[in-house]
């Protein structure tokens, strides 16, 4: 194939299948020998775990209100350089977005950031002539969009197809039908509170990936697709040339620098220790990673490295501790809940972050890594299992959920992200809260601005050296908070090597 080629995977609404159909366009496109790199919009962990299943490559978060229209610019041009098809799926509705008002947050407005094309996905169950009014009002909403082409999910059977197509080619006839996918429970996704089960627990079977490869092969006009597909839009596909040279050049002009510790290949998902190259005089940032702490952008770990961090990655399920040579620890969001009886029964893991808090090592954790930092964790079913009690309070799981949306954090405290005033973007979404007991306030650090509705609230928890909270912080949206974080972490290398000289 030559050049380049990139389109965005939109939907009328969340659940209409935009994730099953993203997964099955890169097994596709993959078992075709292309090298695809997927992206997701929006603040998600789970779906890039999967589409890096699919891809083989690790999935990037691209974000129109965490992060700058120049930072999600770089970092798509930047991966698909190096890759010969990007796609990207979108978040909620094709228009949905941070408020009502804008587009911001949406996927339509990273479509335009980025000058992509939009496959629109459409459930069609229940649905016959109105889906092409549907996708008629979806196609003009926007002027500035361009549509790929349509998918229609769930059909009852092929004569179902066909009176779709008749509908669209009777109304909407410069909008080609791509195909469409019949109801097939094999290929569906478990899902919990959270969303989707991650791809750290149930790995997608290969049976799986091959049914999907056979559906898009049999349903959808994979060669079509790529055709309305060519990136950047308006240029022949021999223009771009197989090196994307054209690419490199625009990222050139725009004076984008991408993330210089961009990887092909995928995080490591299980117990198995990771690291990167080792160099004697940069920090060692353990990192937690595994089933129980799987929520982390691969952005974060970057600007960590570019900041002059080492990451060692180890796994609390499989019975690891905190690395001897760390100097510092990130605990990252995922399921503790679901995994508290092991957690609480790895007493050398959680010793050896009290050890660490107690040395004053450099502690850094959100949402579930702050949960494994308080005293307990007390589960739907009402049993609590003892954790670290860094915190001198606990949490507890609820049956509904307790907080979700864009978060800003403005630091009002000095702390191991920074100092007073600096803002950092993030998201909020979580179905625990957090136990206080008598006498067990913890200083906050945080003002939390959320929706123009919501009044700002203390946040933050800090306690030494430990910082934790239940908002998930992309620091692309202030490289400054890792630089910080990387700092404090030098410095405490450099007190362990000093006491280790005067003990000598």
């Amino acid at each position: 194939m030559d050049g380049k080629h990139a389109f965005i995977v939109g939907g009328t609404q969340s659940g209409c299948g935009k994730t099953t159909l993203t997964l099955a366009i890169l097994a596709a496109y993959r078992a075709r020998g292309l090298t695809v790199q997927p992206f997701k919009v929006g603040p998600d962990f789970i779906d890039p775990g999967l589409h890096a299943q699919m891809a083989g490559l690790s999935s990037r978060n691209l974000d129109g209100w965490m992060l700058s229209r120049e930072y999600n610019q770089g970092l798509f041009q930047s991966r698909l350089a190096r890759a010969d098809l990007g796609v990207v799926e979108g978040v909620m509705g094709l228009f949905d977005g941070y408020d009502g008002t804008s587009e911001s947050g949406s996927t339509a407005e990273m479509a335009k950031w980025l000058g992509l094309p939009v496959v629109l996905v459409v459930d069609a169950r229940s649905m016959a002539r109105s889906a092409a009014a549907l996708v008629y009002g979806f196609s003009r909403f926007d002027p500035g969009l361009r549509v790929a082409g349509v998918l229609f999910n769930r059909l009852g059977g092929p004569g179902h197809l066909e009176y779709l197509k008749e509908a669209m080619a009777a109304n909407l006839p410069e909008i080609p039908v791509l195909g469409g996918i019949p109801r097939e429970d094999l290929i569906g996704i478990p899902e919990r509170h959270l969303g989707l089960v991650t791809a750290d627990e149930t790995p997608l079977h290969p049976e799986r990936k091959e049914k999907l490869v056979e559906l898009m092969e049999r349903y959808v006009d994979l060669d079509l697709l790529l055709e309305r597909s060519v990136y950047p839009p308006g240029v022949t596909p021999r223009e771009t040339g197989a090196g994307g040279r054209l690419l490199e050049a625009a990222l050139d002009l725009r004076g984008v620098s991408p993330p210089s510790m961009a990887t092909q290949q995928p995080i490591s998902s299980g117990g198995n220790l990771h690291e990167f190259s080792r160099q004697a005089a940069r920090p060692v940032i353990a990192v937690a990673r595994d089933a129980a702490f799987c929520f982390y952008y691969v952005d974060n770990f970057e600007l960590l490295g570019e900041a002059g961090a080492q990451l060692q990655f180890f796994s609390p399920l499989a019975g690891e501790t905190v690395p001897r040579e760390a100097d510092g620890l990130y605990l990252g969001g995922g399921y503790p809940e679901l995994f508290a009886q092991d957690l609480s029964e790895r007493t050398d893991f959680l010793e050896s972050i009290r050890g660490a808090a107690v040395g004053g090592m450099p502690i850094y954790a959100e949402c579930g890594g702050l949960m494994v930092l308080g005293r307990f964790i007390k589960t739907l079913e009402g049993k609590q299992f003892a954790m670290a009690g860094i915190f001198p309070f606990g949490t507890r799981m609820l049956s509904r959920r307790k907080a979700l949306g864009y978060t800003e954090v403005v630091l009002g405290e000095p702390c191991l992200l920074g100092e007073p005033g600096l803002t950092v973007r993030g998201h909020e979404f979580h179905y625990s809260e957090i136990v206080e007991e008598e006498n067990a306030a913890v200083p906050c650090v945080y003002e939390l601005r959320r929706r123009k509705y919501s009044e700002a609230r203390p946040e933050g928890y800090q306690v030494g050296s430990v910082l934790a909270s239940y908002i998930h912080l992309h620091w692309g949206s202030a490289p400054e908070a890792a630089r910080s974080f990387v700092m404090h972490c030098r410095e405490y290398a450099k007190g362990r090597e000093r006491h280790r000289a005067d003990t000598r």
